[in-house]
């Protein structure tokens, strides 16, 4: 087998998508301005209901303007406190893509714990942090689980707290009947190459709050469209990931994605000044037409993509409830998309690597509190200790891939290698490190 099982490797992309790359290569005129941006931000506020949708070249993009469109980032307010020492709440068990904007904005990250049942912010945790600079919570809803709302909007509103939630996991998502994305202030979603629905680099900000909508057309129309060489590493990336990396990734794709990269001919997902905590001169722009049109044809097919997730999640719950891995709890009062299925095994960081080497791609996500593995923590302010739960779930968290090019044959090979780990020898031999 050369053609490895992935869970991140441009996952959603079919064959339209991939044609529809190719042919946007060889039209220039359109990358930057179009009908598609526009007719994607109304989809988008149809889709959830809201009266605003504001569109960028990222989730991250999307969340910067958002924090720099808030009241309490006003630098014509009133206020005692400096910029600088206002601080934004969120858990830790994420990515540095959710930190980065924080500090870009000159805010300060505090992280809080997770509920090591479920992966998203220990409310309780939050009592603990909570200081006369506090400000805004993030609530990330991680893997597509959402979280108790309920409990974040009652501590929000008895702590005066500004609601952001984070769906770059979860579109399609919903608790008790309202879609993720509707119950804070505002919302970010992401459309990364590994995300909900993909377009390689986009992101969306929804508000029902007019004043911020008007905030963020402002940033959006300061910040400007990325650059054409970057618009076209991103149309490359569906066309060479189908057509030359996946096809021969067991003996040289994977050899060329990183010569790709290197050489600028593709983008990184995420660019090392950001495991410093530095911005990327990408960030933030607004979302480029052709981007726009790549988002609009998977925006399409989002509610296949996510009936495909929950069916193949339901092939893995069927599958390992009898095992030693620690399967995620479900709650009734929410609708789980499941972009990635998680599990729990106290040996998760060697079961990936061996799963690698057999070409079996499964998610690493987090493999530390603040992921990737190379982040500088102290660059992001985090350290060691912060948040113990969100620690000790890194080291045993692994992700199952359940995007649409996964069929429940492939879900089964990756059970089938799962499955060596319910026996006491293999066990034993990787509780000792062998």
């Amino acid at each position: 087998m050369t053609k490895p099982i992935s869970i991140s490797l441009s996952p959603n992309t079919e064959k339209d998508d991939i044609d529809l790359a190719f042919k946007l290569i060889y039209k220039p005129w359109i990358w930057k301005k179009g009908q598609a941006i526009e007719q994607l931000e109304n989809e988008f506020k149809s889709y959830l209901g809201v009266k605003h949708a504001v569109s960028f070249n990222s989730g991250r993009s999307a969340f910067l303007a958002i924090l720099e469109s808030l009241p309490f980032n006003d630098k014509t307010l009133s206020c005692t406190l400096n910029t600088s020492q206002k601080e934004v709440l969120l858990q830790a068990f994420t990515c540095n893509a959710a930190s980065n904007p924080i500090i870009w904005a000159g805010l300060k990250p505090v992280y809080q714990d997770v509920d090591k049942n479920n992966f998203n912010i220990d409310v309780e945790s939050l009592k603990n942090k909570l200081t006369s600079r506090s400000r805004a919570i993030v609530v990330q809803h991680t893997f597509g689980l959402p979280v108790n709302m309920d409990e974040v909007l009652e501590f929000c509103q008895k702590n005066d707290l500004i609601l952001i939630e984070d769906c770059a996991h979860s579109l399609g998502a919903s608790y008790k009947g309202k879609k993720v994305g509707t119950f804070g202030t505002a919302a970010f979603f992401s459309f990364s190459r590994d995300k909900v629905i993909s377009s390689v680099y986009g992101g969306m900000a929804v508000t029902d709050d007019d004043e911020l909508a008007k905030k963020l057309r402002v940033f959006q129309e300061r910040i400007g469209y990325p650059s054409s060489s970057w618009i076209l590493q991103q149309l490359r990336h569906p066309v060479l990931m189908d057509r030359i990396i996946l096809p021969t990734y067991g003996f040289l794709g994977k050899y060329l994605l990183v010569l790709f990269q290197r050489f600028n001919i593709l983008s990184k997902a995420v660019h090392w000044k950001e495991k410093k905590g530095k911005k990327p001169g990408y960030f933030p722009k607004r979302l480029p037409n052709a981007l726009a049109i790549l988002a609009l044809n998977q925006f399409k097919k989002l509610d296949r993509f996510n009936e495909h997730r929950k069916k193949i999640a339901q092939f893995y719950f069927e599958n390992l409830k009898n095992s030693n891995f620690v399967l995620p709890l479900i709650y009734g009062d929410r609708e789980n998309i499941f972009l990635r299925f998680p599990i729990k095994h106290y040996n998760a960081h060697q079961i990936i690597k061996e799963a690698w080497r057999k070409n079996i791609l499964i998610g690493d996500w987090y493999t530390t509190a603040i992921a990737p593995h190379d982040t500088k923590m102290d660059k992001l302010e985090y350290y060691s200790g912060d948040c113990p739960g969100a620690e000790e779930l890194s080291e045993e968290t692994l992700n199952l891939p359940t995007h649409i090019n996964i069929s429940e044959k492939d879900a089964q090979k990756i059970l089938s290698f799962l499955r060596q780990y319910d026996s006491p020898v293999k066990i034993k031999k990787l509780y000792n490190g062998n």
